[in-house]
């Protein structure tokens, strides 16, 4: 019966740290608990494999989110991303339902539809409405694809919530592959689409390929999203290609630095969800999404009160002279 139960649990969300704790209550060797010393827990994780392998796996996904982060937030396309996060979906679904890698479908869905998006161009900020009926549709199409299988779906659920711990090697090197192409792409665009992101209309007057540009980085988001679905799924996405982009250009206005603060920001949200999950059997998600939110909370509260602060002599002075 164990090896049964094991088997079941190593393939849902955290089902790793599930069966090693399973493990632990047979064998009469007490839970995994945090020992305050950092680098000593740090080593009892890195003991297991599948522990290597989420490392690893988030830390390239956290580096890509940041960097494509910063211009989904720079160009007002959060939303979007979140649309193709949810399509892909759908996409996983029916491949599941095909009897193929739910991996594959939700890349033809995100890709499809990124081009689609791409071609309004920095019009899409006005197409909203657009964008939420075709998700609304799409997500209507996963529903049915899980409703025509008859088996039990756990590696479309897996990408609705993620499921960092059940990675392998094999899926590391795709992320990585992925990881790899996405960066490179981005380095041969930056400049231009930094220019078309900040006027998209002098960068247009001046020869820059607007449209293409649009295009080529909707389809890089796709990639994004389908390589970050691996570690917070699709309802969660946004905590790490919105978030750590979000707080870091409230921080500084340099391009250059605020991917730098995006990339830190993710990297440290993702390895410190990992972490803690290891102690507290909840799935990786929920403390990612958790730290990215309260990090954002706390930067715009130290943010207004410096503001405050500032404010005040300023005030005083113009009533002085008044």
């Amino acid at each position: 019966m164990l090896p049964l139960v094991l088997s079941l649990m190593t393939r849902t969300p955290s089902g790793g740290l599930v069966a090693l704790r399973v493990q632990h209550l047979q064998s009469g060797f007490p839970s995994p608990a945090i020992s305050w010393n950092l680098i000593e827990d740090m080593q009892t994780q890195l003991q297991y494999a599948f522990m290597q392998n989420a490392y690893l796996a988030g830390a390239i996904v956290a580096v890509v989110a940041g960097v494509v982060g910063y211009f989904v937030v720079l160009r007002g396309l959060s939303f979007a991303g979140h649309a193709l996060a949810d399509i892909g979906f759908a996409g996983a679904a029916g491949a599941v339902l095909l009897g193929i890698d739910p991996i594959f479908g939700l890349l033809v869905f995100t890709i499809g539809s990124a081009v689609g998006i791409g071609l309004l161009g920095k019009r899409i900020q006005g197409r909203d409405v657009a964008i939420g009926i075709v998700l609304a549709w799409a997500l209507g199409l996963g529903v049915l694809f899980l409703s025509l299988y008859t088996g039990y779906a756990s590696e479309a659920y897996a990408v609705l919530f993620g499921e960092i711990l059940g990675i392998s090697v094999d899926d590391l090197l795709v992320t990585l592959l992925a990881g790899v192409i996405i960066l490179a792409a981005m380095a041969v665009l930056y400049r231009p689409l930094l220019f078309a992101s900040f006027d998209d209309e002098v960068a247009e007057a001046r020869g820059v390929p607007v449209r293409f540009l649009s295009m080529a980085f909707m389809i890089i988001l796709a990639l994004a999203v389908s390589e970050a679905v691996q570690v917070v799924g699709v309802l969660l996405i946004f905590a790490l290609l919105v978030t750590p982009a979000a707080i870091a250009e409230r921080l500084t206005a340099r391009p250059g630095r605020a991917i730098a603060i995006a990339v830190v920001l993710a990297l440290a949200f993702t390895w410190a969800g990992i972490f803690i999950s290891y102690y507290i059997l909840y799935p990786v998600s929920v403390f990612i999404t958790t730290l990215a939110f309260g990090s954002y909370v706390l930067v715009r509260l130290i943010l207004a009160a410096r503001a405050r602060v500032v404010r005040r002599p300023q005030q005083a002075l113009e009533g002085a002279l008044a």
